[in-house]
């Protein structure tokens, strides 16, 4: 199957937010327990902003994942470090699509001066930890069981990748 990715904007709020409450619901992926609002979508805007964020369509048009960049922390002692954030629908899941990302976002943001990306990952999220291991991000903290969903304790693993 052939993705299209195109930069993200307030014309994918109903599509990225019923992707994002996909996994609210049915993981440890996204951290709220309950699904948020559609006026959520803001926060996002309000986080990339500056930063690359796209959505990833398929074949016939359909929102099937997002992702972005944005600051790790806030002011000029961080802004050599990003965090990457990304959710693709589970039946487009190995299919490449985390690759094109990284693909398109690495060279961003050493175009950005950024030479550290960071993913902030459930220790529940097996697949993610993964898929970040298999692309050069190093495990390098672990909150533990600082997260409770579901009625299951989890860690917060961050991994980085150093560009």
């Amino acid at each position: 199957m052939a993705y299209t990715v195109e930069t993200m904007s307030d014309w994918h709020r109903i599509a990225v937010i019923d992707i994002y409450n996909y996994y609210v619901a049915n993981s440890f992926a996204a951290y709220p327990e309950e699904p948020v609002l559609y006026e959520f979508y803001d926060r996002f805007l309000a986080m990339v902003e500056g930063y690359p964020a796209v959505v990833i369509k398929d074949e016939k048009e359909t929102v099937v994942g997002f992702a972005f960049l944005h600051a790790y922390r806030p002011g000029r002692p961080f802004s050599r470090a990003a965090e990457i954030t990304y959710f693709i629908m589970p039946d487009h899941t190995g299919r490449g699509i985390g690759d094109m990302i990284l693909g398109r976002f690495i060279p961003a943001a050493k175009g950005m001066g950024i030479d550290t990306l960071l993913a902030n990952i459930s220790s529940r999220n097996e697949g993610s930890i993964r898929f970040h291991l298999k692309h050069g991000f190093r495990e390098c903290g672990r909150f533990m069981r600082i997260g409770r969903k579901f009625t299951q304790d989890f860690d917060v693993v961050w991994m980085q990748l150093m560009l």
